[in-house]
């Protein structure tokens, strides 16, 4: 699948669409599944409103892979992305982990194929690679260390200053860390579709109109957009800065999905997207997590279909830097310094 293209429904989708009973309260029917199938729900700040308030759990990257790998459910229903329900995969072998559309993939994960970046990290024998979790399970594979948003700058720091590192795929983060901490590293030059449809001019344009909004970013957002930023970090500390702003409106550089948690934490603010190229455009959602919808979601249950899958060999390998991440993190108690494997 190219990078920018969104595949067509199969026809079994298709077909199991349609044949959805449209006086059936879908609702209703999720929440009887999920008891049915002792299922767990677990949504990304960026899906629909309607799929994040039905769902057990709310969160970005790092908060979902922790509920991923704690949860007893026999099922766990993932409407994210897919390399997001291939790291609930990855930590709970043993559970059966669906996804209510296959097909929504990520432009991180696709600009990072695993034969190139395989080639680009054995001409670098020296650099411990950090891969950012928006990455296939291949790509975890040939990475040391998995990060997200939430934790990239701590794991980063935490390094040895005279550890050579390769950061990949996404240019904006890793710039970002690189120049916030001061750290040389080979950047793969890939980038997130989303952030990169950011107009740094109609921006500016926006803050005119509202002065004392401030800016809150995602440092997956190119420079350009980051240095108007008065708060960049990943979504949860994006809603940390806005519950805790004493600002009535702010201005939100991240994809627009996260404004309903917003709202619902914070009502009495508002909270406006940050503009496209034509201060009007949609292009700030992303068009993958937007395949997920109620029904997709109701018929995942309903068949526990699509079933995410990856082999052993390859579901092992991917384990070790997710775990590596784990310890890391910030509130995991002390480990022993991580070293190149």
């Amino acid at each position: 699948m190219d990078r920018f293209t969104i595949a067509a429904p199969n026809a079994d989708m298709e077909a199991n669409l349609k044949a959805i009973d449209p006086l059936l309260d879908i609702v209703a029917e999720i929440k009887r599944l999920k008891v049915e199938h002792n299922a767990v729900i677990l949504a990304h700040y960026y899906q629909a409103s309607e799929i994040q308030d039905i769902a057990d759990f709310v969160g970005d990257s790092l908060d979902l892979s922790r509920k991923a790998a704690s949860t007893d459910a026999d099922l766990i229903v993932f409407c994210g992305v897919r390399f997001m329900a291939e790291v609930a995969k990855i930590l709970s072998p043993e559970k059966t982990v669906v996804l209510p559309d296959m097909a929504a993939g990520c432009t991180l994960e696709d600009s990072c194929p695993p034969e190139d970046f395989k080639k680009f990290t054995e001409a670098h024998p020296d650099h411990m690679v950090l891969s950012y979790i928006n990455c296939s399970a291949e790509i975890k594979t040939l990475s040391d260390i998995i990060v997200t948003s939430s934790n990239a700058e701590h794991i980063v720091a935490s390094l040895p200053a005279d550890q050579k590192l390769i950061f990949a795929p996404d240019r904006h983060l890793g710039g970002y860390l690189s120049r916030k901490l001061g750290r040389d590293m080979l950047l793969w030059q890939g980038a997130c579709i989303v952030h990169e449809m950011f107009s740094e001019k109609e921006l500016i344009k926006l803050k005119i109109e509202h002065p004392d909004a401030p800016i809150a970013a995602h440092p997956e957002c190119p420079d350009h957009i980051i240095q108007h930023a008065d708060h960049v970090g990943s979504t949860s500390s994006i809603l940390k800065f806005v519950r805790e702003s004493e600002a009535n409106t702010l201005i939100i550089a991240t994809e627009p999905g996260i404004i309903h948690q917003m709202e619902k934490s914070s009502p009495e603010k508002t909270f406006i997207g940050a503009p496209g190229a034509d201060g009007n455009c949609s292009c700030n959602t992303c068009p993958f997590m937007a395949l997920n919808t109620m029904e997709k979601l109701y018929l995942c249950l309903r068949d526990q279909a699509p079933e995410i899958a990856l082999d052993e060999a390859t579901r092992v390998a991917a384990e070790v830097p997710l775990r590596k991440m784990l310890a890391l993190s910030p509130g995991a108690a002390p480990t022993a310094p991580i070293a190149k494997a």
